[in-house]
């Protein structure tokens, strides 16, 4: 266990040196590091296949000369004198007096040089140990090397007189000159040494260099995640080749961050429209709030009114306590009053009533006339009804909302348009309001009639509550674009003072008006176009305003043709203006097909 520990210590520290190093140092370092260990592994292996080769070539010639000398001796034809050195480099042969040096036997050879031959030692010891083996010995001089093997026996050998012999103890030694192979071999390791430091050294220049630029994209890539990270989401990284990695990471990585910048824009935007939302949202519960108000607030003030004026007698309790006033709110700041208790007058007669009229003379009990009572009840009607109108809408455009599905059945939209222009004249008979037709087949729709009619009367309703009086209403069918359906248009234009564009823009936001005062002269909820978008979605279609101050206003419906009156006929169609003179069931929408022609009315 210590020991595992004190090996995990070191390990580590090396790791975590490892982990702080950057990678272009460890790249280069580990490369360079693998080339030294190649080259070490190169030179080591060549110097010594060298030296056992020399080594291996010597020993075999020593050892086929010591053996054919062996054998001449053993049998007795060997040719060498006794004592006598012959030096044939790289070989040398030797027989001499056991105990005598090789040197002072070779001194006696005129061929011989006494320091060029090896140094072999003449104690008894040294030839128990080595005799009959191949062993390294120095020259006399100490500089070469010789690879020799030695033997020492008793022998009959000649004297030098024809027919005698004598038995000596002869020392045969047979070498071969390996020269210096410690200074060759110690040379060609300088060599490689210095040839390995040039190629480490290159190496490491080129190394850097091509570790730099294959880096470099990455270098990029850091660069381009930091300007990312600092809010520049356009930046992207420099495209590459995509056969290569550095190209395939660099693609990959670019459709990343388009992805993420759409993600991140989507997220602004869906941030922008939730804030917008909510937004609205208030504004539209302030809005609803306040158009509920205005008449319950008026209902109650008749109410308390009746019960002041004795139509009630006065009961303790939350019924017959009379509540605290109303406080100004947003309607007071918009100038408009809501109805209130009227209170009697301090010489008895009733004070006005709620809508500005003089309030009529009660009896002498102080009891209510039916006049009193009839007004009363008329303007709770009223407010009853107008609230009844704006839940109504509200209840209609949260239906839409949850997409509930409508009716779908063929509606001949000229006749709802030409049943409106009527409409529309009788209710204003001192405006120039025109149908114009342009040429079709048909312009059959699907969808459900009613809601149909209350997106052509809502229009209608509007040109002719925000338009002064007089001012011309012109209600198109056109035949619409062909693509990506067939489609029919519908056009309700006056020529009003018009909208801003910035009125244009929320013009069919819930609960918006142009008008900001609330008055009752005004009229309207700020619905109207509301319920016109929500409907003419709900059919599939599109809905858009084109005006600009005192150029006056056009609303332009487009709805897709129904199946059986989408045909091959005119793409672009002409208006033309008609007459309409029967309100009740279509029959000059149907004339207008026929033959279309002006209403000067």
């Amino acid at each position: 266990m210590a020991s595992a520990s004190w090996l995990d210590r070191p390990w580590g520290n090396l790791r975590r040196l490892l982990g702080r190093m950057p990678l272009r140092v460890k790249l280069i370092t580990s490369l360079l590091a693998l080339v030294a260990l190649a080259l070490v592994i190169i030179s080591v292996a060549s110097l010594t296949v060298f030296r056992n080769y020399q080594i291996s070539r010597a020993n075999q010639q020593v050892l086929n000369q010591y053996q054919a000398e062996v054998d001449d001796l053993l049998s007795g034809h060997s040719t060498l004198s006794y004592p006598s050195v012959i030096s044939v480099s790289p070989l040398l042969v030797g027989l001499i007096p056991s105990g005598t040096s090789l040197p002072a036997a070779a001194a006696h050879q005129p061929m011989v040089n006494p320091e060029s031959v090896p140094d072999v030692p003449t104690s008894s010891s040294w030839y128990q140990a080595n005799g009959q083996r191949l062993v390294n010995v120095n020259t006399v001089s100490g500089i070469d090397n010789w690879r020799v093997i030695t033997r020492q026996f008793r022998v009959n050998l000649s004297n030098g007189l024809p027919g005698q012999s004598e038995t000596v103890n002869a020392t045969l030694i047979v070498g071969y000159d390996l020269g210096d192979i410690n200074g060759t071999i110690s040379q060609l390791a300088g060599i490689d040494l210095i040839v390995s430091a040039i190629i480490i050294v290159g190496l490491a220049i080129v190394g850097i260099a091509i570790v730099r630029a294959s880096l470099r994209p990455l270098t990029d890539i850091e660069q381009t995640a930091a300007a990312i990270a600092a809010g520049d989401l356009s930046r992207r990284v420099p495209e590459h080749d995509p056969a290569t990695e550095v190209g395939r990471l660099g693609r990959a990585l670019n459709a990343m961050l388009a992805q993420i910048e759409a993600s991140f824009h989507a997220r602004e935007r869906s941030e922008a429209a939730a804030r917008r939302s909510e937004e609205r949202m208030r504004q539209f519960v302030a809005d609803a709030s306040h158009e509920l108000r205005t008449p319950l607030t008026a209902m109650r003030g008749y109410a308390e009114y009746y019960r002041q004026r004795g139509g009630v007698p006065d009961v303790p309790g939350p019924a017959a306590t009379p509540g605290p006033k109303a406080s100004p709110g947003p309607e007071a700041e918009l100038g408009e009053a809501a109805p209130a208790a009227t209170p009697a007058a301090a010489d008895g007669t009733p004070a006005a009533a709620a809508d500005g009229t003089p309030a009529a003379e009660s009896n002498g009990a102080g009891q209510l006339s039916r006049a009193d009572l009839d007004r009363i009840m008329q303007r709770v009607e009223q407010e009853s009804a107008r609230m009844g109108v704006l839940v109504e809408d509200m209840l209609l455009l949260a239906r839409l909302d949850q997409q509930r599905p409508i009716e779908h059945r063929p509606v001949d939209l000229l006749t709802l348009a030409a049943d409106a222009v009527q409409d529309a004249r009788i209710i204003a008979p001192g405006r120039h309001i025109e149908l114009s037709v342009g040429s079709a087949a048909a312009f059959l729709v699907l969808g459900d009639e009613v809601r149909l009619r209350q997106v052509i009367g809502n229009l209608m309703s509007n040109a002719l509550t925000h338009t002064p009086d007089g001012t011309p209403v012109t209600v198109r069918i056109l035949a619409g674009p062909r693509e990506p359906v067939p489609s029919v248009v519908l056009e309700v234009a006056d020529e009003g003072p018009g909208l801003t564009p910035d009125q244009a823009e929320r013009v069919f936001e819930r609960f918006y008006r142009a008008d900001q005062a609330r008055t009752r002269t005004a009229g309207g909820t700020g619905l109207g176009l509301a319920i016109v978008a929500a409907l003419v979605a709900a059919h599939g279609g599109t809905v858009t305003l084109q005006t600009s101050p005192g150029e006056g206003a056009t609303f332009r419906v487009t709805l897709p043709l129904a199946p059986e009156a989408r045909g091959d006929g005119p793409d672009d169609a002409q208006p033309a203006p008609e007459d309409v003179d029967d309100p009740g069931d279509g029959q000059a929408a149907r004339a207008a097909r026929a033959a279309p022609r002006t209403d000067s009315r």
